[in-house]
C-alpha cells in the first residue's frame, strides 16, 4: 500500500472531505475521522477503512486533544469554512510551527481567498460557476443536474487527495510540510508557509 505509515486526521464534514479521506485510506493511510459529539450518526459509506473518534471542540480539553492529534500526524484534512480552525486556535501556521512536516489540506467550496471565501456553496453552484453545468444535457435543451456530485467528488475530494500525495512526495525531498488550499470551484494552489 503506497500510503502505509501515513497518519491522517480528517475533520468530519460533508461529501468531499470524507471521499478524500476514503481514497487515502484505500491506499493504506491510517485515517482517523474526528466526529462531533452528540450527533445522530447513520451508516456512512465514505467511512471505509477509517477509525473514528468523537471530540467536543467546544471545550478547551477537546481543542487540546485535537491539537495533539494534529501535531502527531502527517496530514490534517480540514473541510470547514475560512476562519473556523483559527477561531479554535488551530491555525495551520500554528500547527506547522509545532510539526514542520505537517501537510494541512483545506478543502472548501471557494478556497481561502477571494470574494466567495466565506460563502456556503453546493455542488450545483460549483458546476454552474465553472461552466460545466452548461455542458450537461442534450444540445438545445436546458442543462440538468448530474446524478452524482461531480464537483464535490472529482473537483474537490479527488483533487485534494492528489494534492496531499504530491505534498507528501515533495516532503520527501524538502523535509517540509505545506498548506494545501483545495476547493470545488477553483484549482488547488499550494501556499508558501511564512516563517
Amino acid at each position: 500500500m503506497a500510503l502505509a505509515g501515513v497518519k491522517v486526521i480528517e475533520l468530519a464534514g460533508l461529501a468531499p472531505a470524507p471521499f478524500c479521506g476514503m481514497v487515502l485510506a484505500d491506499f493504506g493511510a491510517k485515517v482517523i475521522r474526528v466526529d462531533r459529539t452528540k450527533v445522530f450518526t447513520t451508516v456512512d459509506t465514505l467511512a471505509r477503512g477509517k477509525q473514528s473518534v468523537a471530540i467536543n471542540l467546544k471545550t478547551a480539553e477537546g481543542v487540546a486533544l485535537l491539537r495533539r492529534l494534529c501535531v502527531q500526524s502527517d496530514v490534517v484534512l480540514e473541510p470547514y469554512r475560512k476562519g473556523v480552525m483559527e477561531k479554535l486556535g488551530l491555525s495551520p501556521y500554528e500547527l506547522l510551527r509545532e510539526n514542520p512536516r505537517l501537510i494541512f489540506a483545506r478543502l472548501t467550496g471557494y478556497g481561502q481567498n477571494g470574494c466567495y471565501a466565506t460563502a456556503a456553496g453546493h455542488d450545483i453552484n460549483y458546476l454552474a460557476m465553472s461552466g460545466l453545468l452548461s455542458r450537461l444535457g442534450r444540445s438545445g435543451e436546458k442543462p440538468y443536474a448530474p446524478p452524482i456530485l461531480i464537483a464535490d467528488f472529482a473537483g474537490g475530494g479527488l483533487t485534494c487527495a492528489l494534492g496531499i500525495v504530491l505534498a507528501l512526495l515533495e516532503r520527501t525531498r524538502s523535509g517540509k510540510g505545506q498548506i494545501i488550499d483545495a476547493s470545488m470551484s477553483v484549482n488547488m494552489m499550494p501556499q508558501k508557509v511564512s516563517e
